[in-house]
């Protein structure tokens, strides 16, 4: 399946989501609220998360039809499902104007950042508005098990955020610590976005499981892919500066195996830029890239991504073959090859 094909098919539910989103932002009550929230969901998101719920329901639900009850493209999720999605983006909108802010960013998703256009007050104030939505409506129209699901991912991002900060003062060389802030960050509420969907679908445990590990091996490939394409993508396409997470001083798998494998005095050359100031690594860009490349760095993320996607699309295999199946599979193999 290739990338025109798998978007043909997920722009209806794209359309839905986007649709739902709207009509729940438009009762913000406040009309600069409402345009801060709408320029952090409509900034050209992907949509994966809350997608991701949709075609895990539909997945739960088909799989247990009696054979030959309905066609597959004529099951018809219903309003609170596209809602129960939207708050996965509600969550990931809320999680980037505060990074924003607290990166000092100036642009996103190639336009400038939120934090650029208004002040930083109102930016975290609209972050806040759009993860007390989510809650709310994770409370009110899941259950128990779904606002539990919900809420630990929720956590789980904040402690990766503390966890990476740290990373970056101590220099942590560590792939389980690298994997840790992964899962925390990215695959931790890909994972509960998958799962959500399957409780709402009333899925089993091992339906439930397999959708999880499933979330969890996406989310850790699509973030490992974003670590190879901030210095290896087009910035145009990317819409961020080659080598930005070099200028922050974050230590992601490329340069963390270029590190252990690299000669004694280079490896000790770019931490001694890892404890610069960021203007001297902004310099340096080019020679931090030319060590990964030399000690295959990036080579070695590269497969550690590709056995992630392997691992997500194993998982499905308890599934019987069908397009929600096929669906999942398709992103699972795009994470491997998208540029943005």
């Amino acid at each position: 399946m290739n990338k025109n094909e798998l978007l043909a098919l997920l722009q209806p539910d794209i359309e839905q989501i986007n649709a739902t989103m709207r009509t729940e932002i438009s009762q913000c009550g406040n009309e600069l609220l409402g345009k801060i929230v709408e320029y952090a969901l409509f900034n050209g998101g992907k949509r994966i998360r809350p997608v991701l719920t949709v075609l895990s329901a539909r997945l739960c639900v088909f799989t247990s039809m009696p054979e030959g009850l309905a066609q597959e493209d004529e099951l018809q999720p219903p309003v609170n499902l596209y809602r129960l999605a939207s708050i996965f983006e509600f969550l990931h909108g809320a999680s980037l104007l505060h990074d924003d802010v607290i990166d000092k960013a100036g642009m996103r998703r190639g336009k400038p950042s939120a934090n650029k256009v208004w002040d930083n007050t109102h930016v975290i104030l609209a972050g806040d508005y759009l993860h007390t939505s989510a809650m709310t409506m994770a409370g009110t129209i899941g259950n128990e098990t779904i606002l539990t699901l919900i809420g630990t991912a929720t956590a789980a991002m904040i402690r990766a955020e503390f966890q990476q900060m740290q990373t970056v003062e101590e220099r942590n060389l560590s792939e389980e610590n690298y994997f840790s802030i992964l899962r925390g960050k990215t695959g931790c509420l890909i994972s509960a976005a998958c799962e959500v969907g399957a409780c709402f679908a009333k899925g089993n445990e091992e339906q439930r499981l397999a959708l999880r590990s499933y979330g969890d091996a996406l989310g850790l490939a699509f973030q490992v892919v974003d670590d190879l394409l901030d210095y290896q993508g087009d910035s145009g396409k990317t819409g961020k500066a080659v080598g930005n997470d070099f200028v922050e001083g974050k230590i992601t798998l490329p340069l963390i195996h270029a590190l252990k494998k690299g000669e004694h005095e280079k490896s000790d050359q770019i931490i001694g830029l890892l404890k610069d100031d960021a203007s001297v690594r902004a310099d340096n860009i080019g020679l931090a890239k030319a060590f990964i490349e030399e000690y295959g760095g990036f080579d070695y993320a590269r497969q550690g991504a590709e056995a992630l996607v392997e691992a997500a699309i194993e998982a499905l295999s308890i599934f019987p073959d069908c397009q929600a199946r096929q669906i999942l599979i398709g992103l699972a193999q795009y994470v491997l090859t998208r540029q943005k």
